[in-house]
């Protein structure tokens, strides 16, 4: 490995990240050195586990410049319509529940995007409504009641415990998630495709990208994430109502941009959006360690947005200016030919 290589590296953000992560975790384990412990370490994958669900649709979404706060509603819902298929239908297995999840999921989250599509309306002013719509049909199929741990499907409780190959089950569906993620951004067109439109929404029209399949493409893989997402989570806590993870969307953004993502479109890895994961469970299992109080965890996480977006908008500038004074220099406006150049460099920011 060369030295320029070591350079880029140490300049990646995803480097910085993961450095300020390990200095975190040393810095508390210094303090109380149980934090470092392998039990720790498990408490903390798992307990991200369904954040790296959501993270993983969310990412796509803003990917084009849009944005799902319908998430944490569409995890509600199709949890509570789950749990309560569950106790109506005993004989229903593991298998079917989770199937129930994903087809669920995916309809609310193509709700969003033909509603986008079709009205062309913007993403944040659909999925405010349908977060309030879908919030609200929490209540209506379950008239308000809870689901408490005796109501719940044992097959639905049993498996966040249980593992695949020594892994947890949560682990390992979030495993799948990004990997799934990355084969789709990385090894297939669709994928570049939302990069290029992100960047440039005009010159990805120019060449032919089908821009409406693409977003129903997004919002529904966010909505089916998000799907699977409730199942588990109703597993884990063992519990369904209607304020179920209420405000866990702003959480599920706080990680993407945290993690590189860009709000501004075409900019974002599956790897930032990890290390975002891993940055909100380090500082979540660290302040009870540390005795802090939980409410300093909303600071610290708006702080660190603030500045990502800062850091995100100064590094689009500074791109946006690179590809303007190339296409000056042949000629003024952006001719048809140089679409896909400027589409190629706004996917590689």
């Amino acid at each position: 490995m060369n030295a320029q290589t070591l350079k880029h590296w140490a300049t990646r953000r995803e480097t910085a990240l993961l450095a300020i992560v390990v200095v975190i975790a040393l810095a508390v384990g210094w303090r109380a050195p149980v934090f470092l412990s392998w039990r720790t370490v498990l408490d903390v994958a798992n307990d991200s586990s369904i954040l790296v669900l959501l993270v993983m649709g969310q990412m796509l979404v803003l990917l084009t410049r849009g944005v799902d706060l319908s998430v944490a509603s569409n995890l509600a819902l199709t949890g509570m319509l789950c749990a309560l298929a569950g106790r109506a239908a005993p004989w229903l297995g593991l298998p079917g529940l989770l199937l129930m999840a994903a087809v669920l999921g995916a309809l609310l989250g193509a709700v969003n995007g033909w509603l986008i599509t079709r009205f062309k309306l913007p993403s944040i002013v659909v999925t405010l409504g349908t977060m309030s719509a879908y919030r609200g049909a929490i209540f209506v199929v379950s008239g308000g009641a809870w689901m408490s741990e005796q109501d719940i499907h044992p097959a639905i409780k049993g498996l966040p415990r249980l593992e695949w190959l020594g892994v947890p089950a949560l682990v390992g569906c979030a495993v799948l998630a990004a990997l799934a993620a990355y084969w789709l951004l990385h090894w297939r067109r669709e994928g570049r495709d939302l990069y290029a439109y992100g960047g440039n929404p005009h010159a990805a029209a120019v060449i032919g990208i089908p821009v409406d399949r693409r977003l129903m493409m997004v919002y529904t893989l966010s909505g089916l994430l998000a799907g699977i997402g409730g199942l588990l989570w109703v597993g884990r806590y063992a519990i369904a109502f209607t304020e179920l993870a209420s405000g866990y969307e702003l959480t599920v953004i706080a990680a993407c941009v945290i993690g590189g993502v860009s709000i501004g479109g075409g900019v974002g890895s599956v790897t930032g959006a990890l290390l975002g994961v891993l940055f909100i469970g380090v500082i979540n299992g660290a302040l009870p360690v540390i005795q802090v109080s939980p409410f300093w965890q909303q600071a610290i996480a708006g702080a660190v947005i603030l500045a990502s977006v800062a850091l995100n908008a100064r590094a689009g500038r500074l791109g946006g200016r690179q590809i303007l004074e190339r296409t000056d220099k042949g000629g003024a406006g952006v001719r048809p030919e140089l679409a896909t150049q400027m589409v190629t460099e706004g996917a590689k920011a």
